[in-house]
Formats: C-alpha cells, sequence, structure tokens
C-alpha cells in the first residue's frame, strides 16, 4: 500500500506570507482568543504546521495560492485554474508538522473534503466529494489512491466543501 504525505506551505512561502500574502496584502497577525475576537481561529487549521490553532497563538490569515505556488516552481501553467484563497498561519515562521501529528489534518469525522486532482500543466483533472468516516487514514488512502491511479494526476488539492478552503497538497509519491 502507497504511503501519501499531507504536505504543508512550503517554509519559503510561509515566511513569505508573514510579510505580504498572495493577494498583495501585508499580513495582519493577531493573539487567537477563545472568545473569538478579533477573528475566530482557535481550533482553525494552521497550513504552515497542519495542527490546529491555539489560544494564545500569534496567528495571521492571509491570501494564498497553492498551485500559483507549485506552477512557479514545476513551470507549468495552470491559468484560469490558479486560484487564491484563506488560510490561517502562524505569523512568525514554525518548525512545520509534528512528526507526532497525524498523516492528514483537519478530518474530524463528519467533515466535508474535495479532493481536487490536477494534471503537470496545472488543470484540474477531476475532484471527489468525501465525508470523513471514523477511519479518516484510510479513507483518505482509499481516495488518494484513486486519484493516483489516473498517471495524468501530479497533485491532488483536499478542501473543506464549506468554505472552499485549501486544507493540505499531496503530491504524487
Amino acid at each position: 500500500m502507497t504511503t501519501y504525505t499531507a504536505l504543508p506551505l512550503p517554509p519559503a512561502a510561509h515566511k513569505e506570507l508573514c510579510t505580504t500574502d498572495d493577494a498583495g496584502r501585508p499580513a495582519e497577525p493577531f493573539t487567537a482568543r477563545e472568545d473569538g475576537v478579533p477573528q475566530d481561529a482557535v481550533g482553525a487549521l494552521l497550513r504552515c504546521c497542519l495542527r490546529d490553532a491555539r489560544a494564545g497563538e500569534r496567528i495571521a490569515l492571509v491570501s494564498y495560492a497553492p498551485l500559483r505556488r507549485w506552477a512557479a516552481a514545476t513551470g507549468a501553467a495552470p491559468g484560469a485554474y490558479d486560484e487564491q484563497g484563506p488560510v490561517f498561519v502562524h505569523a512568525e515562521p514554525c518548525g512545520g508538522p509534528d512528526a507526532a501529528a497525524g498523516r492528514y489534518p483537519a478530518v474530524r469525522a463528519g467533515a466535508l473534503r474535495v479532493l481536487r486532482r490536477y494534471n503537470a500543466q496545472g488543470q484540474i483533472t477531476g475532484g471527489r466529494y468525501l465525508e470523513v468516516p471514523e477511519d479518516a487514514g484510510a479513507a483518505f488512502d482509499a481516495a488518494l489512491g484513486e486519484a493516483f491511479a489516473d498517471p495524468g494526476t501530479a497533485l491532488v488539492h483536499v478542501r473543506a466543501v464549506e468554505y472552499g478552503c485549501f486544507q493540505f497538497e499531496v503530491r504524487r509519491p
């Protein structure tokens, strides 16, 4: 069985986003608070380390264009498929994912996800809806196995259905 790896924002992208996001706006760090002021962020997935934000942490909500950054590194030309959206990150570079964390973040049972497949040119080639079951790992392994069974699939973006937010990326093993 193939093992798939959920990838956080690359450290260089995280560092850049902590200054200016992919929409050209300056980052506006704040302290995550239980009362949701100024932003309801406690428990939100931090895309830099793929774990939930905790009260008291300095974080920022920034606009991120994951396909654009991948395309710049690979020479792909996604054209209209390039999109950006909001993600939470630590306000300062962090150490990345915790080695003890699960392989797939933000996968609480009942969560609704879409796995969007892209080819080497950065074009969408398909997608799959997934309501996360109790055995989230097995469900993601199966869905990613299905995606990568197509030899044209270069990477998969996992997004939340409710808001369309980018959760994490998985590249062809």
